[in-house]
């Protein structure tokens, strides 16, 4: 199960939804969150943070760490990371993007109209559709879209 998580960032203007996956890792394991507009120039810790397209998320490794005993299948002998926790999905955008979740529902109801009309073509334009848009996202930046598998 996957619950939604909102968190604002730092600076108060944005906000981005997370999932946890299996609710292994509390909210709390979110130790900061800033958007593109107040991550300027702050300093990236490699240990605890990932920067995602401007945005950055600030991990609470000693919660990740306690929170994984036991309950980590998947864990790399070198411990839990930062870079698991956002690429495994343990605590990650909801969608490939903060918004995107948002984004892709609205853009998925465009097509909705089509598999009323041509189911055929509605699967085609559909399957076109994903395989652009994770093209466009990986292009711009986006982590977990250039590491999507589209075979």
């Amino acid at each position: 199960m996957c619950v939604d998580h909102k968190i604002i960032c730092r600076c108060g203007r944005a906000a981005a939804s997370f999932n946890l996956r299996d609710e292994i890792m509390p909210v709390e394991v979110i130790r900061g969150l800033y958007c593109p507009g107040c991550s300027v120039g702050i300093a990236l810790d490699p240990g605890s943070m990932i920067a995602d397209n401007g945005w950055v998320i600030d991990y609470d490794m000693d919660i990740a760490g306690f929170a994984s005993l036991n309950r980590v299948a998947n864990l790399p002998a070198s411990g839990v990371t930062a870079e698991f926790l956002f690429d495994e999905g343990y605590c990650t955008w909801k969608g490939l993007y903060p918004g995107d979740a948002e984004d892709s529902a609205r853009e998925k109801a465009e097509l909705l109209e089509l598999s009323r009309q041509d189911r055929l073509k509605y699967i085609r334009e559909f399957r076109r559709w994903t395989l652009d848009r994770i093209a466009r996202l990986a292009g711009m930046g986006w982590r977990k879209a250039q590491a999507a598998d589209l075979d």
